[in-house]
C-alpha cells in the first residue's frame, strides 16, 4: 500500500460476473489500455473506499487456474508472482459464482498459496433462493481462511461490505488452504531446501509454466537436483488438482447446502431451442435483422439533428468572423472534421448497445457454440468465433482475443481473416453511401431497405472471412486441429449499469480515438485543398470569369465555379488527379480517391475527407447549412453530367470498403501478434487486390 491507495488485483473465471463486480466499484472510473510490452487488454478502475482511501482495481483477464494455457492467463500469473511489479496487489479479490463454487475455488486455493492477502466474493446472491442454494459463511471462512463477501451485482448488495474487508485488507490470513505439497513430500522437500528462501509454489509454477517471472527465472531452476520430465511434472500437476478438489469438496460438503428440487431447467428448455441446429441459426439471422433494422431507424432523428446542427454552425461562424484563412480552417477543415465523427455516435452507440445486451445476457456464448459448427468446416478452430464476432466492434482487440488460440497456424489464419468482418468503422461509411443509392422504402411494410442493405453488408465481410480462412487453410495445409471447449453461462437479464458502462466507454473510445485521426487529417485535407502550386490555382478567379464570361455563364454561378477550379488545381487536386486513372475503372473520381488514400489511416476518416472537400469546393454563398449528405448527393460529373454518386459508384464503394484492408492500427497489430511483417503486408495486398477487383466487376456490371 502506497499512501492512502490500496492496488487491487479482480481475479475470476470467465463469466462469474467479474466485470459486473469491476463496474460497482469502479463505476466510471475505468482505462482500458494494453500491458506493457504485450497486446493483451488491461482494464483499470479508481474506487473509492471509507476514509478517503482509494484503490486501484485491475481487472484481470478471466482465467481458470494458475495452469496457463494462453496468453492471457499467463498475465495474470505474471503479475501475481512478481512483487517488483508496479501493479502488484496489496489485495487480491476472487470473484466466484454462486452456482459453480466447486469449480471456481480451484483457482482460489492456488493464489492463496503465493500468500497474497485474498479476499472471496460470492457473486450473484440473489439467485440462491431462487436455486435453492443457502451457504454458511462463517464456516467456509473458517476453512478457506479469508474472509467472503456475499455479493449481488444485480441488486448492489454486499458491495458496502465488500469495501470494509478491502480497507482492512491487512487482517486477512495469507495461510494457505491446504498443503498441496502433500502429493510428493520428498520431492518438493528437495525443492524447499534447494531455494530456501524462495516461496515454495512460486517455485512449482516456475518450473511448470513458461511465462516470466521477474528475477526468478525458469533456467535457476533447471539442471538441478529437482528437475523432472515433462510427463512426471504433468502427471504431478494433476495430482495437485485433484488434491485441491478434495478439500475443496469436504468443505462445501458442510459449508453449501443445494436443494435439487427447487432447480428448474428453464436454462435447458431455453439452450434446446436457441442452439438448434436448424432453429438456432433461423433466430439469430432475425436478431441481427434486428438489430440492422433499429441501428438505421432509431439512430436517423438524432443524425438528421447532429448533421444539420454541424451545418449551420459553420454557416454562423462564417458570418461571425472576418474572412480570412483562420476562418476557413474553421469552417471548412475543423467543423467538418468533427461533424464527421459526432454525426455516427448514434449508430455507433446503437451497436455496442446490441452488443453488450447480447453479451450481458448470455446468448453469444451460444452464437459461439452454434457457429463453431460451421468454422470446422473451413478449417478454423472454434475458437476462432469470438474474435470474428467481436471484430463486429473493432478487429484489434478481436485480434488479439486470437491468443486463446493453441494452435498457430489456426491462430495465424483467425488472425489473418478477421479484418474481413464488418467493423464499427465501416459503419460511417456503409451508413451514407446507403442513404444516397438505397431509397428509404420497406419491405412488406416491414423491413426497412436500408437496413437490410446494412445487414447483407455484414454477412458479406462474414462471408469474405470464410473464404479467405478456406483459401489459406488449402494453402498453410492445416493439421492437427485443436479442440473448441466454451463455457455455456446462465441466462440472465442484462443490468443497465454494465450496458450503459460498455456503451459510454466504447463509444468515447471510437470518438476520441477516430476522432484524433480525422481531425488531424480533416486540418490537413483543408490546407492541401486550400493551397497550390503554379499560377493555373493563384489566378483562378481571372481565368474562371473569362471562360464564364466567352460561355455566357450566369454571374450568380462564378463564385462556385471558381471554388471547384481552386480545388482541382491545388494540392489535393493534383494527387487526386494523380491516382484517378487507377481508380476510374471502378467509378470514382479524383474526390472520392482522395478519400480513400485518406482512409488507409482509419475507413471512417473517408466520411469526413469528403465532408472537408466538398466545404472547400463550395462558394460561401451556397453554403447555408447544406449538409454533407445533402452535397454528395448533389455531386455531378463535369464529364458525364450525371450525379457522383449514383447506384453503380454506390455499390461499387460498399463493396470496395467491405473487403478492402484499411486500418493501419491493425496492421500494426498484426506485425506485433505475428511478429512479421510478412503476413500484414500478405493481408494489405490480398484484401485490397480482392476488394479493387469485386469493385471493377460491380461497377462495370451496375453501370
Amino acid at each position: 500500500m502506497a499512501g492512502n491507495t490500496i492496488k487491487i488485483a479482480l481475479i475470476g473465471n470467465p463469466n462469474v460476473g467479474k466485470t459486473s463486480v469491476f463496474n460497482q466499484l469502479t463505476g466510471l472510473n475505468q482505462q482500458v489500455g494494453n500491458y506493457p510490452g504485450i497486446t493483451v487488454e488491461r482494464k483499470s478502475g479508481v474506487c473509492k473506499l471509507p476514509n478517503h482511501i482509494r484503490g486501484e482495481v485491475i481487472d484481470l483477464p478471466g482465467t481458470y487456474s494458475l495452469n496457463a494455457s494462453s496468453m492471457d492467463e499467463s498475465v495474470v500469473i505474471e503479475l501475481l508472482m512478481n512483487k517488483n511489479d508496479k501493479d502488484y496487489p496489496d489485495v487480491a479479490v476472487v470473484v466466484a459464482d454462486v452456482e459453480n463454487l466447486k469449480r471456481n475455488l480451484l483457482l482460489f486455493t492456488q493464489i492463496k498459496d503465493l500468500e497474497i492477502p485474498t479476499i472471496l466474493v460470492i457473486n450473484m446472491a440473489d439467485r440462491m433462493e431462487k436455486k435453492g442454494i443457502s451457504i454458511d459463511i462463517p464456516y467456509l471462512e473458517n476453512h478457506l481462511k479469508t474472509r467472503i463477501a456475499l455479493v449481488s451485482t444485480r441488486k448492489g448488495t454486499g458491495i458496502d461490505h465488500l469495501k470494509d474487508l478491502l480497507l482492512n485488507y491487512n487482517g486477512l490470513s495469507t495461510e494457505p488452504c491446504l498443503n498441496a505439497s502433500s502429493i510428493d513430500p520428498e520431492y518438493f522437500g528437495r525443492l524447499r531446501k534447494q531455494f530456501p528462501n524462495q516461496l515454495l509454489y512460486k517455485l512449482w509454477l516456475v518450473i511448470t509454466q513458461d511465462v516470466n517471472f521477474g528475477r526468478l527465472d525458469r533456467k535457476e531452476v533447471q539442471g538441478t537436483s529437482v528437475t523432472k520430465s515433462k510427463s512426471d511434472l504433468k502427471r504431478m500437476q494433476q495430482q495437485e488438482t485433484i488434491k485441491r478438489y478434495q478439500f475443496i469438496n469436504n468443505v462445501l460438503k458442510v459449508g453449501q447446502k443445494i436443494d435439487t428440487a427447487k432447480a428448474n431447467d428453464l436454462r435447458a428448455k431455453l439452450d434446446r431451442v436457441l442452439t438448434h441446429k436448424i432453429f438456432g441459426y433461423v433466430i439469430f439471422f432475425f436478431i441481427l435483422l434486428l438489430i440492422f433494422q433499429s441501428i438505421f431507424s432509431w439512430s436517423e432523428i438524432p443524425m438528421d439533428f447532429i448533421d444539420e446542427t454541424f451545418a449551420a454552425l459553420a454557416t454562423t461562424v462564417s458570418e461571425s468572423m472576418p474572412p480570412g484563412k483562420l476562418t476557413d480552417l474553421i469552417t471548412q477543415g475543423i467543423i467538418p472534421g468533427i461533424g464527421g465523427v459526432v454525426i455516427f455516435i448514434p449508430q455507433i452507440a446503437f451497436l455496442f448497445l446490441f452488443i453488450a445486451v447480447l453479451e450481458e445476457s448470455g446468448y453469444m456464448s451460444r452464437v459461439v457454440f452454434l457457429m463453431d459448427k460451421i468454422m470446422k468446416r473451413f478449417g478454423l478452430n472454434g475458437k476462432s468465433v469470438v474474435p470474428l464476432i467481436s471484430g463486429t466492434a473493432c478487429a484489434i482487440p478481436a485480434i488479439m482475443s486470437a491468443r486463446n488460440i493453441e494452435n498457430w497456424r489456426e491462430r495465424l489464419i483467425t488472425i489473418l481473416v478477421t479484418p474481413f468482418v464488418t467493423c464499427s468503422a465501416r459503419l460511417p461509411v456503409y451508413t451514407i453511401l446507403i442513404s444516397l443509392i438505397i431509397p428509404e422504402k420497406y419491405v412488406l411494410g416491414i423491413f426497412n431497405l436500408q437496413g437490410l442493405t446494412l445487414m447483407l453488408l455484414y454477412l458479406l465481410g462474414f462471408g469474405g472471412a470464410i473464404l479467405a480462412a478456406w483459401i489459406l487453410n488449402k494453402i498453410l495445409e492445416l493439421k492437427h486441429k485443436s479442440f473448441f471447449v466454451a463455457e455455456m453461462p446462465n441466462y440472465k437479464l442484462p443490468m443497465f449499469k454494465n450496458v450503459a458502462i460498455t456503451v459510454i466507454e466504447k463509444t468515447k473510445a471510437f470518438v476520441f480515438g477516430a476522432g484524433k485521426i480525422i481531425l488531424a487529417l480533416s486540418v490537413v485535407i483543408w490546407f492541401l485543398g486550400s493551397h497550390g502550386p503554379g499560377d493555373d490555382f493563384k489566378n483562378a478567379a481571372d481565368i474562371v470569369k473569362k471562360d464564364a464570361v466567352e460561355r455566357q455563364v450566369n454571374p450568380a454561378h462564378w463564385e462556385d465555379m471558381i471554388a471547384a477550379y481552386q480545388l482541382e488545381h491545388s494540392y489535393i487536386g493534383i494527387m487526386g488527379k494523380t491516382i484517378e486513372p487507377v481508380i476510374r475503372p471502378l467509378g470514382y473520381d479524383w474526390k472520392i480517391g482522395v478519400g480513400i488514400v485518406s482512409s488507409f489511416a482509419a475507413r471512417e476518416v473517408f466520411v469526413g475527407t469528403l465532408a472537408t472537400i466538398y466545404n472547400i469546393g463550395s462558394s460561401a454563398e451556397s453554403e447555408d447549412e447544406v449538409t454533407i449528405r445533402q452535397r454528395m448527393a448533389e455531386e455531378i460529373n463535369p464529364e458525364t453530367g450525371e450525379k457522383v454518386f449514383n447506384f453503380a459508384t454506390g455499390a461499387s464503394l460498399l463493396l470496395f470498403y467491405a473487403f478492402a484492408m484499411q486500418c493501419i492500427s491493425t496492421l500494426a497489430i498484426t506485425k506485433k501478434e505475428t511478429n512479421s511483417w510478412k503476413w500484414p503486408l500478405i493481408q494489405l495486398v490480398g484484401m485490397s487486390g480482392f476488394a479493387y477487383v469485386v469493385a471493377l466487376i460491380a461497377y462495370q456490371f451496375l453501370k
